[in-house]
């Protein structure tokens, strides 16, 4: 239409005389100040025209004191409009958090401010020059109606008011529709609004705690303290933790805390800071919800370092209590953390140091963490961490190939004493699984010890995980399945977890999954070399050739194929189809071109060529090596065809597994 539409007042009293319109832009409210920017209507902060992450409380506070430039904004005044009378939070420590995050993320610093100056038991002042921005869209207004009086010469439009009062009633109609609905509290409606906005938190991530030393030297400390405090929450039941794994991909992140909730799929989220003086150690931390970024509760704690421990359950426990999680109900060993004692201060920044190195799975860095476990304690002989600690790097190295027996008996003993020390630790469980399961065979006593690790620690995505897995081993899928998918819940960001999934959905034959978690695993990180194993592996089993070798390419070079030998193994796929493709591993395996086959993948590469003299006697040598994957002995696909032969059905027997 060419002209605007002319309004009549309802009373007819007055019209707008008609005039050539543009639509109108609704005007953006923006204040500059040095290089920030801020969106007073979308309530976002930019540094040069890149936004800055700001949480909604720091944001409000930001907002509030560029309303009044120069000028103090009490502490009153902030309490009455950030933190009203219904939010459960230490208003102290809820102000001292939102200025800290403020000030980080302006660059500014109250001994020295630029911004935002701190007037002692007063208040604070926007100190910077301001000014209003207009968006590029604005500076060029549009032409503005006149807005002349003009006698109005005729009635309003019958069809227009009877429009306009159709309206009205239905708006008005609508509102008392709601209310009677609301006040008889019909069909429970009042409830189920209530339930909405109180919707109760039964998902949590601990983000990376925030190393406020400014000494990246530190920063094992920090990520140490959040380590301890998603333990003592996974111990909570009925509390789903999302992994440390998981959460350390938000350090230094600059996404919102609503999108990091998405992500994760929790309902909550606790975030903070570590701070450390001499022997002491304060850390701040505030629990908000996920969906909406509102502040819920915030505390401060401040220990010697001796104990640390105790100061971490104390935080863990009060989150707790916030979200409506009674920690009775926990189980006994959970209201009081067998290792939440005095411990020697050096022992536990030993160990600390052990465990910073030992998570990230390199062989080099999981060595020293072995010497840091080891010296933890000989500073403190009853740091239970650190026994669990060294026990889990003694296994590790089981895996890496050091003599198993040498290494399986240190696990052994490092674990055992752990947990003589202090029954209540998961992770010494978990170890003394592996072994009874990977070198023992002894099923009963891994599941045993499974079992009370997941009581112990029921968000324990490293428990779950192996469960499953062992539970694939022993052929029992319906039970396995929904343990993996809760691992994956659980530490959902871990390319780790995802590859060890995908090989336990595909002993249990679901190869369409088991490609689906190792091409995840390979998004979050395309250096895990098991994950591209998993999908030769599954592609094989859907019998897609052509996409096996072609994945086999990516894969050879990390296992340090020779170029050479790569090619000869394709064209021995394009002679002589899939078994001349695995009987140039073996040809090229004897003649030492390829890197070594152990007797177990041995056996495996003869079962697919179709020698089964040679897979049973090569099995049998894995046997009497205790490869721990003798395990999966009767789920592994090329064995199928060795199940009714008597020698494959004795070393079941040997094994102990089903036959």
């Amino acid at each position: 239409m060419a002209y605007g539409l002319v309004w009549r007042g309802i009373s007819g009293g007055a019209t707008l005389a008609p005039r050539r319109m543009q639509p109108a832009v609704p005007a953006r409210r923006l204040v500059q100040f040095g290089v920030f920017e801020l969106d007073l209507d979308t309530a976002e902060l930019r540094k040069q025209g890149v936004k800055v992450k700001l949480q909604d409380q720091p944001c409000k506070v930001l907002q509030i004191l560029l309303e009044k430039p120069g000028q103090i904004v009490t502490r009153d005044e902030l309490r009455a409009r950030v933190w009203p009378a219904n939010t459960f939070v230490e208003f102290d420590q809820g102000l001292y958090s939102a200025m800290a995050r403020l000030r980080d993320a302006l660059g500014d610093s109250s001994e020295s401010p630029r911004f935002i100056e701190t007037l002692a038991r007063r208040g604070y002042r926007f100190v910077a020059p301001t000014s209003a921005s207009v968006p590029p869209t604005e500076r060029h207004p549009l032409p503005r109606p006149d807005l002349r009086l003009e006698p109005s010469t005729s009635q309003p439009d019958p069809g227009i008011r009877r429009f306009l009062i159709s309206i009205l009633a239905g708006l008005l109609g609508g509102a008392l529709v709601l209310a009677v609905i609301l006040g008889l509290n019909i069909a429970g409606a009042r409830q189920r609004l209530l339930r909405y906005s109180n919707r109760p938190i039964r998902s949590i991530a601990v983000l990376p705690l925030e190393n406020l030393s400014g000494d990246s030297a530190q920063d094992y400390f920090a990520d140490g303290m959040t380590d301890e405090l998603i333990t003592d929450l996974a111990q909570l039941a009925n509390l789903r933790v999302i992994s440390r794994t998981s959460v350390m991909h938000y350090k230094k992140n600059q996404k919102t805390l609503p999108e990091i909730g998405r992500e994760l799929d929790v309902d909550a989220i606790v975030e903070g800071t570590v701070a450390r003086s001499g022997n002491r150690v304060r850390i701040r931390v505030q629990l908000i919800r996920a969906r909406d970024d509102q502040h819920l509760w915030a505390r401060a704690y401040e220990r010697e370092i001796s104990d640390i421990l105790l100061l971490q359950s104390d935080a863990a426990h009060e989150i707790a209590e916030q979200v409506g999680i009674s920690v009775a109900k926990s189980g006994e060993s959970q209201t009081r953390r067998g290792h939440a004692r005095s411990i020697e201060p050096n022992a536990y920044e030993t160990y600390l140091k052990g465990r910073y190195l030992a998570r990230t799975r390199k062989r080099d860095d999981v060595e020293k963490a072995g010497t840091y476990f080891r010296e933890a304690i000989q500073q403190d002989p009853e740091a239970a961490l650190a026994y669990a600690g060294l026990a889990d790097v003694y296994l590790f190295e089981f895996y890496q190939g050091t003599p198993r027996k040498e290494s399986v008996s240190k696990a052994r003993y490092a674990a055992s004493k752990a947990l003589e020390i202090d029954p209540d630790l998961a992770e010494p469980h978990i170890t003394m699984a592996g072994i009874a399961e990977a070198f023992d065979w002894n099923w009963p006593e891994a599941e045993n010890h499974y079992k009370r690790a997941l009581e112990l620690e029921p968000s324990s995505p490293s428990a779950h995980l192996q469960h499953g897995v062992f539970l694939v081993g022993m052929g029992r899928f319906a039970e396995a399945i929904p343990e993996i998918q809760l691992a994956e819940r659980l530490d959902p960001l871990s390319a780790n977890t995802h590859a060890a999934s995908a090989f336990a959905y595909f002993f249990a034959g679901q190869y369409d999954r088991s490609i689906e978690q190792s091409q995840k695993a390979l998004e979050i990180d395309p250096a895990v070399v098991t994950a591209h194993a998993n999908l030769i592996n599954s592609y094989m089993g859907k019998r897609m050739y052509d996409q096996a070798v072609h994945e086999f390419e990516k894969f050879a070079p990390m296992r340090e194929f020779p170029p050479e030998s790569v090619t000869a193994i394709k064209q021995a796929y394009q002679r002589s189809g899939i078994k001349g493709f695995w009987q140039e591993h073996l040809d090229l395996n004897a003649l030492g071109r390829i890197p070594k086959l152990n007797n177990f993948e041995m056996a495996d590469y003869y079962a697919l060529v179709g020698e089964r003299n040679k897979a049973l006697t090569y099995l049998e040598k894995s046997c009497e090596d205790r490869d721990p994957m003798m395990e999966f002995l009767h789920v592994v696909p090329e064995f199928r065809d060795l199940h009714s032969e008597p020698r494959f059905q004795e070393l079941l027997r040997r094994v102990g597994l089903p036959h």
